[in-house]
């Protein structure tokens, strides 16, 4: 009896602690990373370091400055630091990036209540605040290994204006040889920061796999094959379903909700970049489908036997 310990729930426990899944998370962009700098150059790296130590500090200094306990070294003020840095253009200035950081990690995050407790996806929301913030800059895409060149539009901008590769092969857009945000344009290098994620169970395939292929589906219907290809290829599908939109705490946590809520984000995408004015619409969707977060998690949690779930 001696050895008995009274405890509250939960009594089930993993060995996994959020340092462990924001490190994994870390090692999954490095691909991505690698990619942004073969392709932009070296300032793409200088902007992603910024961005990470930007962030870290943001939480840091909020933490200090309420009196709570300082929590950067469960890293996941730097895993939204990089997701945030890669989600933007490589001529971007350092000082938007402070800003963006700053939203990310204080508004988003700290004020809701820091991790866990946030309704959105810290770093979407510090992108889609710098993009209408600073809307010239947010698009100054620059062809790649051609960082002092002028700007060139995204391969997205081309299928806006009924273009389906808009001069650049299939090989181009999985590899990533193509204007873009930093993280962005290499679907190959997402893919394999994804197996790995999957490897180690840090995500399920529920969420990525919905969203891609539902955005596939759609576009094959709406312009055919090469359309379809293009439209997945192209763009952040491939960041914001991997990385951004199997968030813990801001999307569904039950298989079936996780199912829904990818197909939910393809159909606004799909819905954006169709018939909408901004070719982009990733980070849109996943914005207003954290909102319904609660809700598709209390329709497809699964109901006790003999009991009511309301």
């Amino acid at each position: 009896m001696d050895n008995l310990i009274v405890s509250i729930s939960p009594h089930i426990r993993a060995k996994d602690t959020t340092a462990t899944i924001m490190r994994d998370v870390l090692i999954a962009l490095i691909p991505a990373v690698i990619a942004s700098v073969l392709f932009f150059g070296w300032r793409a790296l200088l902007v992603e370091a910024f961005c990470v130590a930007a962030c870290v500090f943001f939480e840091w200094l909020f933490q200090k400055g309420m009196k709570r306990k300082i929590t950067v070294s469960d890293l996941s003020a730097a895993v939204t630091g990089l997701i945030l840095a890669l989600n933007l253009p490589v001529g971007i200035p350092l000082w938007m990036v402070l800003v963006g950081s700053a939203v990310a990690i204080i508004v988003v995050k700290q004020l809701f209540g820091g991790i866990g407790h946030n309704f959105a996806n810290p770093a979407i929301t510090a992108r889609i605040v710098m993009f209408l913030a600073f809307s010239a800059s947010m698009a100054a895409w620059k062809s790649p290994n051609l960082v002092d060149a002028v700007s060139s539009a995204t391969p997205l901008v081309g299928l806006k204006n009924g273009l389906a590769l808009d001069g650049y092969s299939p090989i181009q857009l999985f590899l990533g040889a193509v204007p873009g945000c930093l993280g962005e344009t290499s679907a190959l290098a997402l893919l394999i920061g994804g197996v790995y994620l999957l490897v180690r169970k840090v995500i399920t395939w529920h969420t990525p796999v919905c969203f891609i292929c539902t955005v596939f589906v759609l576009a094959l219907l709406r312009g055919g094959f090469e359309f379809a290809i293009a439209e997945i290829l192209a763009g952040g599908l491939f960041l914001g379903a991997i990385f951004m939109a199997t968030d813990y705490a801001t999307t569904p946590s039950t298989a079936a909700g996780r199912a829904v809520f990818g197909v939910g984000c393809a159909l606004i995408t799909c819905i954006i970049r169709f018939f909408g004015n901004y070719p982009e619409g990733v980070s849109f969707s996943i914005l207003l489908m954290n909102i319904l977060t609660p809700y598709i998690s209390k329709w497809t949690r699964s109901k006790p036997l003999g009991g009511d779930v309301k």
